[in-house]
């Protein structure tokens, strides 16, 4: 499975013009990054009303973009009843994340070097 479900960026490449669609892709690029931080540094301070916010956040991100696999894991960190610690379940994300972020930086590069 990838980190991005391809039909997303297909529907957005289908609806904007190219460079649109390379503006939204690195706006997400930057916005999963920062918020995927956000995350980590809530978990690692133990600020549980950030870590659940930041996971909102996140969620949201990256199911905006087709990042299903991270959009499952901000879920389970934003859900209160998950006993999941925090760290490890932030350390899940930043994985996620950071596969995300390449699949995303491939695609916007790929559309951005395209005729």
């Amino acid at each position: 499975m990838n980190a991005i479900d391809p039909d997303i960026p297909a529907q957005l490449a289908a609806d904007l013009p190219r460079d649109d669609v390379v503006r939204i892709l690195r706006t997400f690029e930057e916005d999963l990054g920062r918020l995927a931080r956000e995350l980590s540094a809530a978990a690692g301070a133990g600020e549980a009303e950030a870590y659940r916010r930041a996971a909102h956040s996140l969620a949201g991100a990256a199911a905006a973009v087709g990042a299903k696999r991270l959009e499952q894991a901000a879920r389970i960190a934003m859900d209160r009843r998950d006993a999941t610690e925090p760290r490890l379940l932030a350390a899940r994300i930043a994985e996620e994340a950071a596969a995300a972020l390449a699949e995303l930086s491939r695609l916007a590069d790929n559309l951005s070097g395209s005729g």
